[in-house]
């Protein structure tokens, strides 16, 4: 089908194939679609892997699910489709060989695996792991703020460095958890307000030195969301909403709670106990480029690579290549900001995870959980700088990833990076195999290195590890690129890894 958005038509149905065009329909074909097929397919094993495949349901993904609380969520559903098994961190866990799990913590983070019919105790893990926080702006635990010249505004705050100057002038959304007492209960509920509530606004440059900045973050980054002129002589008063004094509710704008109450089907505002709401950019993911060879979109880091990461779980869990070890994807919270939450890649998450598997499969002792991460290796899996063309100069010569050709490994010296000369030919090896590219990337010696989970994950389980990554441009922006083929692409690689983990390990001594 093709969906009207207000930049254009867009084709969101999978089999279609992908364009986006300005007030009109066109018609554009694939070389595989132009020619009706009258042959059955190739087998498998021959059949050529076409990322193209994933460029839509990435751009689907990505526009639903606006926030950390709904990603995890689409993903669970997705898991569970598959037949994957909810298991809950406060219970007993009877895992078998063959069966496909999944664990939350927060709903923010998730892990989930898939063991394989021949796995005994001892064995290792191929795992894939990476954040699924993005860059945002998130109500302060007070978010009612007086009204200043008839402006109804919002108290947040920047999370991970949000609020930068490409968040100014820019359509926000509202988003995220709700808790709700419900027949005695806390519930936990789902909101999203998309269309553009919030906004930043810039001062214009004709103020002069004003204007130039640099910019108070606390007292000139303030969402406006709405007007209320009542203390003019001749404007009327804005209607009253009753909230109960004492409530969370108050604590927060009434026209906010009525509003986020209404799209909640709720109509007593004191059952309310709290939420965790965060700002977005309400502009839809999007097919650009003259060939349609980019994706535009917001939050791209990093659920760009844990969207890859999934499919291959997904793909590969069905199969019954590398049997004799777990299949396992992660996907973090809190990595913006030093992962040191419980929900965060720092904590005992994933250790704890391994753990429990290790005992319900039949391992027990610390022996044998040693033994599983000697053999085990972890691809941590975050977005990666492509070359900047306009900037070509901050980037090392033959160290400078591009769009639409592969993951790339980065490397780091100082330790930021959990790369090292085993693992690249680990990967290379995985990639030779499932025909990926891979490219490569480094930080100038001039320049600082950012940090992944790779470090910090791969200590604590004592595992083989390198760092990798899906290029894009625009990181740490509200709005980034990457290209049209990356997030297939990224499925190809780590579905390589967890097909060809096992013949690939043998190599290795």
């Amino acid at each position: 089908m093709v969906r009207k958005t207000p930049f254009g038509f867009f084709a969101i149905n999978e089999d279609l194939p992908y364009h986006v065009s300005r007030g009109y329909d066109r018609t554009c074909h694939s070389p595989a679609m132009s020619v009706p097929q009258t042959q059955s397919p190739a087998p498998e094993p021959t059949k050529k892997f076409d990322p193209s495949r994933y460029t839509l349901p990435y751009v689907k993904f990505m526009t639903e699910n606006p926030t950390i609380f709904h990603a995890v969520d689409a993903f669970a559903s997705k898991l569970e489709a598959a037949g994957f098994e909810y298991l809950s961190e406060r219970k007993e866990w009877d895992l078998k060989p063959g069966g496909k799990y999944y664990v939350r913590r927060n709903s923010s983070s998730f892990i989930a695996f898939s063991v394989g019919r021949d796995y005994k105790p001892g064995n290792g893990f191929g795992i894939v792991a990476g954040h699924i926080d993005a860059l945002c702006a998130k109500l302060k635990p007070v978010s009612k703020v007086p009204t200043k010249a008839g402006y109804l505004q919002l108290g947040v705050a920047p999370y991970a460095g949000a609020m930068s100057s490409t968040w100014w002038d820019r359509d926000l959304g509202i988003g995220g958890r709700v808790l709700v007492k419900h027949n005695g209960k806390v519930e936990e509920r789902l909101v999203k307000l998309d269309w553009p509530i919030a906004r930043i606004p810039t001062l214009a440059p004709h103020f002069g030195a004003a204007a130039a900045g640099p910019f108070n973050p606390e007292t000139q980054a303030t969402p406006v969301i709405g007007l209320d002129n009542s203390d003019l002589p001749g404007q009327s008063e804005a209607p009253q909403i009753e909230i109960e004094a004492g409530t969370f509710a108050a604590t927060q704008p009434p026209r906010l709670v009525k509003t986020i109450c209404g799209a909640l089907g709720i109509s007593d505002y004191s059952s309310l106990v709290n939420w965790e709401l965060e700002l977005f950019d309400t502009q839809p993911a999007a097919v650009g480029g003259l060939d349609h060879e980019f994706i535009f979109a917001g939050r791209i880091d990093d659920k760009l690579c844990c969207f890859a990461a999934i499919e291959a779980l997904l793909e590969s869990a069905e199969t019954n290549t590398s049997s004799g070890i777990i299949k396992m994807v992660g996907c973090f919270d809190d990595e913006e900001i030093g992962s040191q939450i419980r929900q965060g890649a720092q904590s005992t998450f994933m250790s704890g995870t391994i753990e429990r598997i290790i005992e319900s499969l039949g391992g027990s002792g610390t022996s044998v959980y040693r033994q599983s991460m000697a053999n085990s290796f972890l691809v941590s899996s975050d977005v990666i700088h492509a070359v900047n063309p306009n900037f070509l100069g901050a980037y090392l010569e033959n160290h400078s990833p591009r769009l639409n050709i592969g993951v790339a490994v980065s490397a780091d010296p100082n330790g930021h990076m959990t790369t090292d000369s085993v693992s690249t030919a680990f990967l290379q090896r995985v990639a030779e195999k499932c025909g990926s590219t891979l490219q490569v990337f480094q930080i100038r010696n001039d320049s600082r290195s950012g940090g992944t989970i790779g470090p910090m994950t791969s200590s604590r389980l004592g595992c083989r590890a390198i760092d990798c990554g899906i290029p894009q441009l625009s990181m740490h922006s509200i709005r980034a690129t990457t290209g049209s083929l990356d997030p297939g692409l990224g499925v190809q690689l780590y579905k390589g890894f967890f097909t060809h983990f096992e013949e690939v390990d043998k190599e290795f001594a």
